[in-house]
């Protein structure tokens, strides 16, 4: 699928603003966790205290995958292969990489 220029550079702001959005997201989980020293002892529940630290580490892990599928799609923006369905080869229409830029295929 060609996209035009204009095309090409709105989609490269919205993925710019998506990664810049997850790492600001990503850099507080990490304050967060840290400041708590991994696990906090404020509830005295330990229980409560890991399952805690647990999800956070989950957040993090889950925004990191979140940031490699931004570079995963900025990537297929330079290949000339965003916006392509990897399963069909249709072209994924775009409200839906409005809605969700990091988007690989149609929703079904």
């Amino acid at each position: 699928m060609h996209r035009s220029s204009e095309e090409t550079n709105q989609a490269r702001a919205r993925l710019t603003a998506e990664r810049e959005r997850l790492e600001k997201v990503l850099s507080e989980l990490e304050a967060d966790y840290r400041d708590s020293g991994g696990i906090s002892t404020l509830s005295g529940d330990a229980g409560a205290d890991s399952t805690h630290a647990d999800a956070s580490i989950g957040l993090q892990r889950e925004t990191r995958h979140q940031i490699e599928e931004v570079d995963a799609a900025f990537k297929r923006l330079d290949d000339g292969t965003y916006g392509i369905d990897e399963e069909t080869g249709e072209p994924i229409d775009p409200a839906r990489l409005d809605a969700w830029p990091t988007a690989r295929t149609n929703v079904r």
